[in-house]
């Protein structure tokens, strides 16, 4: 399957050479020629475990990579996760489910997507003839960084350098990412918030100077941020895997549609669901859950992309962004594929900081998707009102969502069945987690996570509580000017 560029400029024959450069040369993003139908392959699936599951979604895409190899993959990737289950799906009331990403190794859903990106990477670079050396540069909000490093840790071939907003990052988050082991790694905190972290990189990427200079050492750069197809079409599987665990509990028919509500912050997550949409998986509506940078609420309800407002710094970190990236892979679907368009959208965003759509393309977004936001307030609250309710620990960006789904759920009075997308531990949060169900604020992130299993009930994962004694080899924190060079030293040792 051919892949294309967003702006126009540049394609790829197939998602092999799409995945190993991760970003196309033009600067736009990498989407498959069309989306292929899965429609008459749910009921076949329903017998299927989630690697098998995830091998069909993603083989659809990655027609060249041998089928076996890629379930093979899959199966690896997955027996990483609690119980060998990547996306557990779990009853929170009548009609709402949570759909649980984080039982992965780093206890974010980023684990779901990087756990199999390595092979992906390694795989379609041999398919494609690359023969350097594999660059990869991760602008990261909180979750992505740790669950790739984690992911590329000593690979073979492979560099991995992961920059995060040095103040912008929940304790749990940076503590992961600082004490990462791998001898082929790098972590750098950026004096700025994520946005800042992602324009720089962008900016790498699309330099000739820089490739020139990275060549010389033989290296070419690549992504594991959700700019790169191949962290996007993982995403997808958990789409039709709780689709069809839904079915075989009883609780819908095939056939029947539902909806999802997802936190969201780059848009990727998401952009997912989208795309599974459009293979055939029977999806009502997709509600985008927003925190205080409620920039994608107002998009979808104004038609007007506006990234020139106040910043803020909230308890749910990863959705900390007012620059969403993978938006641009939406408007290009809402332009018809309007390549011209799109780049032209991008530029505008780039110079003024907004853009907008057309009447038509605000009705046809608004007939798929619903937007609300949730500000730090309601988000505790919501946070103490469901563990209080039905026992369940929600961390803060699942927290966003279940009161996006309420107001949905209020507002449009559809009886359809929710899943809410819960995107990370809440013990990666303990301190804000713990101030909302108890009122008590403890500082030491450990002594929150103690205080907040004793409370619960709900244990501690080991991933949290062997934290503690790492070693922290990362502690560089630079001016985003200094990105270019650091990136440079980095490849060159």
């Amino acid at each position: 399957m051919q892949f294309v560029s967003t702006r126009g400029k540049f394609a790829v024959e197939n998602a092999a050479k799409a995945i190993t450069k991760g970003l196309s040369d033009d600067g736009g993003l990498f989407v498959p020629q069309y989306f292929p139908n899965l429609t008459a392959e749910l009921e076949s699936m329903l017998s299927m475990d989630y690697a098998e599951r995830a091998a069909k979604v993603i083989g659809s895409f990655l027609t060249e990579y041998d089928g076996k190899e890629l379930l093979s993959a899959c199966k690896k990737a997955y027996a990483q996760f609690d119980e060998g289950d990547a996306a557990p799906v779990v009853k929170i009331d009548d009609g709402l489910f949570v759909l649980e990403l984080f039982h992965g190794p780093t206890l974010a859903f980023k684990d779901i997507a990087l756990t199999l990106l390595p092979y992906l990477m390694r795989k379609g670079a041999d398919i494609s003839g690359v023969k350097e050396n594999i660059l990869i540069l991760v602008a990261t909000s909180g979750d992505t960084g740790k669950a790739a490093l984690e992911g590329f840790k000593n690979q073979t071939g492979i560099k991995i350098c992961v920059f995060y907003p040095s103040e912008g990052v929940s304790d749990m988050q940076k503590m992961q990412m600082c004490t990462q082991e791998g001898d082929n790694v790098n972590v750098v905190g950026v004096k700025g918030n994520f946005d800042d972290c992602q324009t720089a990189v962008k900016k790498i990427f699309t330099s000739s100077d820089i490739a020139a200079e990275l060549s010389a050492e033989n290296v070419v750069l690549s992504s594991a941020n959700s700019i790169n197809f191949g962290r996007l079409v993982p995403q997808i599987s958990y789409y039709f895997s709780a689709y069809l665990d839904l079915v075989n509990s009883g609780e819908i028919k095939l056939g029947e549609k539902i909806d999802f509500t997802v936190p969201t912050g780059n848009f990727g997550n998401i952009l997912a669901g989208y795309y599974a949409k459009k293979m055939g998986l029977p999806i009502g509506r997709l509600v985008c859950a927003s925190n205080s940078n409620n920039v994608l609420t107002e998009f979808f309800e104004s038609g007007t992309y506006d990234a020139d407002r106040e910043f803020f710094k909230t308890m749910s970190p990863s959705m900390d962004i007012l620059i969403s990236s993978n938006l641009e892979r939406l408007i290009f679907e809402l332009s018809g594929r309007n390549s011209a368009l799109t780049a032209k959208r991008m530029e505008d965003l780039k110079k003024s900081g907004k853009y907008s759509i057309t009447e038509d393309e605000k009705k046809a977004v608004k007939a798929e998707f619903f937007a609300d936001y949730c500000d730090e307030e309601e988000c505790s609250e919501v946070i103490c009102d469901t563990f209080e309710n039905s026992g369940y620990l929600a961390d803060p960006h699942t927290a966003v969502a279940l009161k996006a789904a309420e107001t949905y759920s209020a507002q449009s009075g559809c009886k359809n069945k929710m899943v809410v997308l819960s995107t990370a531990s809440p013990y990666k949060f303990s301190q804000n987690v713990l101030k909302s169900v108890s009122g008590k604020m403890i500082k030491d992130p450990f002594k929150a996570a103690q205080a907040l299993e004793t409370l619960s009930a709900c244990p501690i994962p080991p991933q949290i509580s062997q934290l503690k004694s790492k070693e922290k080899r990362f502690t560089q924190v630079i001016d985003k000017t200094e990105t270019v060079k650091t990136v440079c030293e980095f490849a060159a040792k």
